[in-house]
């Protein structure tokens, strides 16, 4: 038996930002939602673009619909490169991308993000994606329930996304469709507010041409502030929807029914239309408050960067060795990155790196009493771990500021570990007070030499730290959070 899809697709902006930056499409062989992430960043060119890349898939599927749509997953991946490429003001402008392909009899998916997936059939509603986020992974892990991730205050933080840069890894899957299926695919500003009963109670009892705008309006009264797109399809058997559904035209709703990722200009330059860098000014002076956007997405950073500063960092050997080492080593100096000292988040002054025969390049220059274990988003965690190199003093603060926010419990240590610098002097007198082990056992010998009539003093709990080093017990705040990666 020949099925086919009757369908519609609605985008609203929502009732707190000022443009939309979600992006979905639905037609005869293709169901799509991307939701745009970047703030600033111009999250509706990431899920416009992706669109355009993905929608040529909306004809009757090949053998592989699953192969087809991974490859083409990863094409609208390199079209972002090129974007940002082109545009650096575009840099950290990603999407989400949740994808259906339909071949008369099953539907293949491709998703990556937080946008998501749903089949209704027989009145029992099954999400078909998993999210790719902060929260979820807690979840999985048994550390938090749905319910607890549902208001978590980092729900809306996601692990993976399309942007040109980390590659997608897109889940894949393939489902059998029978007749009377429902379908919907939907961004977080629907699926983060609403419940699966509520989600079920639209789709069953609405007809489909209302089922989209009754799920939009569901969404805002139960208090989504974000954009909100829905993608609805109904499975029928051919020739049971009265007009040919398979000529009926496709839709494009939200950021991509304007295309502005076309509206790009001077492509030689990487420069944006005066309007648009107009736009983005009015974003920076809007308010001096984070976008949320800004920091939703936490990637994993790609082994090449990696290696391309391991690269930069050889030079300066390379440099030392062949005798300009004092105005490399000063170099080096003014350079620093964020990694484990002991266990513990510390920012490092110098370069990470060990050589032979050479003095040490780096050396800790704060200490915080952050355990790197109790970091919860792996991805961060790894980056410490690796270390995460920072353009400047001022950005590794923001970054650790940023660690703060993304895991509240990391706080909870709140007593740093000091840490001298390879070459430290002794500590002025007035400073010899220790909290190391090493100090108040000396300490204690000491006392024991004394006559017995003489008192013993605790050591005191203040830390010492060598010259250029300091300690912190609070790297930031939530309002300090800016998104640093």
């Amino acid at each position: 038996m020949s099925l086919q899809l009757r369908f519609t697709a609605l985008s609203d902006v929502g009732r707190v930002r000022r443009d939309n930056q979600d992006s979905g499409y639905a037609g005869p062989h293709l169901l799509v939602v991307a939701d745009g992430v970047g703030g600033a960043a111009r999250g509706d060119i990431a899920s416009s673009a992706t669109l355009e890349v993905i929608r040529k898939l909306d004809v009757p599927p090949g053998n592989d619909p699953l192969s087809e749509l991974a490859a083409t997953i990863h094409l609208a991946h390199d079209r972002l490169a090129e974007i940002v490429e082109q545009h650096p003001d575009l840099d950290g402008t990603s999407t989400t991308v949740t994808a259906a392909v339909f071949d008369g009899t099953h539907l293949s998916i491709g998703h990556v993000g937080d946008s998501r997936g749903y089949l209704m059939r027989d009145g029992a509603l099954e999400q078909l994606t998993a999210d790719h986020t902060l929260v979820q992974s807690l979840v999985d892990e048994g550390r938090i329930t749905e319910e607890e991730a549902r208001v978590h205050p980092h729900r809306n933080l996601i692990l993976r996304a399309v942007d040109g840069v980390h590659e997608p890894e897109p889940d894949l899957l393939t489902v059998p469709l029978q007749v009377g299926d429902r379908l919907l695919l939907c961004s977080d500003g629907c699926a983060g507010v609403l419940v699966d009963d509520q989600l079920a109670a639209i789709l069953v009892r609405d007809p489909l041409e209302d089922a989209a705008a009754q799920l939009i309006r569901a969404s805002l009264e139960a208090g989504s502030s974000d954009n909100v797109t829905v993608v609805v399809a109904e499975v029928t058997e051919d020739g049971d929807g009265g007009d040919d559904e398979g000529d009926a035209p496709a839709l494009i709703v939200g950021a991509a029914a304007t295309a502005p990722h076309l509206r790009l200009a001077d492509e030689s330059t990487g420069n944006l239309t005066d309007s648009e860098l107009a736009a983005l000014g009015e974003v920076g002076e809007r308010s001096e408050e984070v976008d949320p956007e800004d920091i939703r997405y936490a990637p994993q950073p790609p082994p090449g960067a990696r290696w391309a500063s391991r690269i930069a960092i050889l030079v300066v050997v390379l440099v030392l060795l062949g005798g300009g080492g004092w105005g490399a080593y000063a170099y080096s100096q003014t350079r620093y990155y964020v990694g484990e000292d002991n266990g513990n988040v510390a920012i490092f002054k110098g370069v990470e790196l060990n050589p032979r025969f050479v003095p040490p390049l780096h050396h800790v220059y704060t200490a915080y009493g952050i355990k790197v274990s109790t970091l919860q988003n792996f991805y961060l965690r790894d980056q410490v771990v690796n270390g995460k190199t920072v353009p400047s003093l001022d950005a590794a603060k923001k970054y650790v500021a940023h660690l703060t926010c993304v895991d509240p419990a990391s706080t909870s240590v709140a007593v740093p570990k000091p840490t001298g610098t390879p070459t430290a002097k002794k500590s002025p007198a007035k400073h010899k007070k220790a909290d190391s082990k090493k100090a108040t056992t000396k300490a204690t010998t000491k006392v024991t030499k004394a006559p017995a009539t003489t008192p013993t003093k605790s050591p005191t709990a203040t830390p010492t730290t060598s010259p250029g080093t300091t300690a912190a017990t609070n790297p930031g705040t939530p309002s300090d959070c800016t998104g640093s990666q």
